[in-house]
């Protein structure tokens, strides 16, 4: 069988505008996040133009939440960015995970763009393009789906942070309500993870959590929950793999 480079690529390839299109669930899921996050940044003493540049450079989703939270709270900035560092571990397998599914040549300036706007959804997004069509692949694609993905999530942050910049003032009830989103968001989060095999980590972490809040600070609170679910997962996955063989 011919291999996927053999292929003319104006017929097998996906194109830039293929990936924009298919981008579009996730700018949906973007936005309104990344609004409450720059409305957030604002509520706890960034200015506009420091929560655009947490989502411009960091472009971290829930973790921003996290850094801008731990630094208003008097955290030092390493301290912030071990955290951060530590919930994002997980980032540094998508690259090898999706170049042994990839069978064309990549370019180096093309795949630095597509890799900086590797994030979870973008990557599920992948890694189901190439399982379905892996001919159809292309970074012309990826650079698509990642770059409109970014650009959401920055526009969501600039809405979110002008609305917190005062914006609502003269709309209590729409900011009382903005207010709440944020918990209900990671209520949600929390919700949906009990729904899965996960259910033991997330205890685990959540009692990590509780036992640091409790006897230190919030800091640590995060860093045992992050240890907390990572070491109870490493443990059901060894427990599972001995049931297996046995």
């Amino acid at each position: 069988m011919d291999s996927p480079a053999h292929f003319p690529v104006s017929l097998t390839q996906a194109t830039l505008l293929e990936g924009i299109k298919d981008s579009l669930p996730i700018v949906l899921s973007y936005i309104p996040v990344a609004f409450a996050f720059g409305l957030n940044a604002t509520r706890l003493g960034f200015s506009p133009f420091e929560s655009l540049f947490f989502s411009c450079i960091i472009y971290a989703g829930a973790s921003q939440f996290v850094i801008t939270t731990m630094l208003a709270a008097g955290s030092s900035l390493w301290i912030a960015a071990l955290t951060v560092m530590a919930m994002d571990v997980r980032h540094v397998l998508y690259g090898p995970s999706l170049r042994s599914r990839i069978a064309t040549r990549l370019t180096k300036p093309k795949t630095a763009l597509w890799a900086f706007g590797l994030t979870d959804e973008v990557f599920a997004a992948a890694t189901a393009k190439l399982v379905r069509d892996n001919r159809r692949w292309s970074e012309n694609w990826m650079i698509g789906i990642a770059f409109c993905s970014w650009a959401s999530w920055v526009l969501g942050t600039i809405i979110g942070a002008w609305s917190g910049n005062g914006l609502l003032a003269g709309y209590p009830a729409i900011e009382a309500a903005m207010g709440f989103m944020l918990p209900a968001l990671f209520m949600s989060f929390l919700l949906a993870s009990f729904q899965r095999q996960q259910s033991l980590c997330v205890t685990a972490a959540l009692l990590g959590s509780l036992a640091g809040v409790t006897l230190v600070s919030i800091p640590v609170a995060i860093l045992s929950g992050i240890t907390c679910g990572c070491l109870t997962a490493l443990l059901q996955a060894s427990l599972e793999k001995r049931k297996h063989e046995h």
